[in-house]
Order: C-alpha cells, then sequence, then structure tokens
C-alpha cells in the first residue's frame, strides 16, 4: 500500500493509498476544485455514506437524489455536487461494466503504457490531460509501471517534474507544483495576448 501526501490530511491520504477507487475518484473530482479538497473528496465521501472504502457497484446503484445530496453536504464534496454525483455514477457504472467493479482492473494487466492511458481515457470525465496525469500519478506514486507508462504520460511522466498532483509528496512539492501552474497560466496569458 503507497504512502500518499496528496490532499494534507492523514486520513483522506490513507483512504488513497488502500484504495483504488477513492484514488481515481479524487482524479475525477480534480477539476475547477482545489486540488487538496478534491482529492479529499473521497475520504468525505466516504464518511457520510458510513463506510470504511468505497464500493463501485454500490456507488453506481445508489439512489442519485440522494448521492446528489451526500455531494451537497455541508461541505461539500465538489464544487458542482449534482454533476459531480451524476459523473461518480457513470464513472462506477463503467466499472462495473468492464471491470467488474475494480477500480484497480484498468491497471493490473495493462500491458504497456499506451493501453493503460487509452483505458483511463475512456473513462467518464477523463479528458486526454487528465488521463496523462492520473497515468503519471500511477507511475510515480502508485508502482504501476508498464513498460511506456512515463512516455503515455508526456510531459506529467518525466522525472522530477512538478507539474501536477502526480509530483505531490509532501507541502513542499505541494508548493512548488502550485508555482509551476500559476507560472503556465500567466505564460499562457501572455501567449494570448492577455
Amino acid at each position: 500500500m503507497p504512502t500518499l501526501h496528496i490532499t494534507q490530511d492523514d486520513a483522506a491520504d490513507e483512504l488513497l493509498g488502500r484504495d483504488p477507487l477513492a484514488l481515481l475518484l479524487g482524479m475525477l473530482f480534480d477539476q475547477q476544485f482545489p486540488m487538496e479538497r478534491a482529492f479529499g473528496g473521497p475520504r468525505l465521501l466516504a464518511d457520510r455514506l458510513g463506510i470504511d472504502h468505497l464500493d463501485a457497484a454500490r456507488l453506481a446503484t445508489h439512489d442519485p437524489d440522494d448521492l446528489t445530496r451526500v455531494f451537497r453536504g455541508p461541505p461539500a464534496v465538489h464544487r458542482y455536487p449534482g454533476s459531480m454525483a451524476a459523473r461518480t455514477q457513470a464513472l462506477c457504472r463503467l466499472l462495473v461494466e468492464r471491470y467488474d467493479g475494480r477500480a484497480e482492473a484498468l491497471w493490473t494487466d495493462a500491458p504497456d503504457g499506451a493501453a493503460l492511458l487509452a483505458r483511463v481515457g475512456e473513462l467518464p470525465g477523463f479528458g486526454a490531460q487528465k488521463a496523462k496525469i492520473f497515468v503519471a500519478l500511477l507511475g510515480k506514486q502508485y508502482g504501476v509501471t508498464p513498460p511506456g507508462w512515463r512516455e503515455a504520460a508526456g510531459a506529467y511522466g518525466e522525472e522530477g517534474s512538478r507539474r501536477s498532483v502526480a509530483d505531490i509528496t509532501g507541502p513542499e512539492s505541494l508548493a512548488e507544483v502550485r508555482s509551476s501552474k500559476q507560472a503556465a497560466k500567466q505564460a499562457a496569458k501572455a501567449a494570448a495576448g492577455g
């Protein structure tokens, strides 16, 4: 079981380290929401449901209105509780249909990085960039390193980079990733003439 330090909250990070679905949902929630809160969301969700680990089959079939209520909080599991609850159910349904409800089945038998990236990219809510970041997170911190995983992750897979959640191992690297993201945003804004 990997030891993660993404959220800077021991209970949330412990769940991410031992529950592959929690890690996958944390990545799903990392959209228009602070990174630490996004990855802390699975712990909040589990606590509200009164469970110790997340179960894809249970989430896929949970009453949608009740799940939205659970996501609303307070505090909210995500900034957009209704749409993120629906996306969570869609992701969990796909896991049940294709992977017997096991998030880790996405990567345990992936023959190479390209296949892993393709599988992750098919998930609801995972565009090309998010899929690459998740492949990098799996390789850098979860020990999932099929041949070619760094190439599949692109720049996010580079050793020593500070581009994404894949590079956060504590408060210092969190600050470095934040700084790197800010610099990238400023460069993009300058390039756009803004």
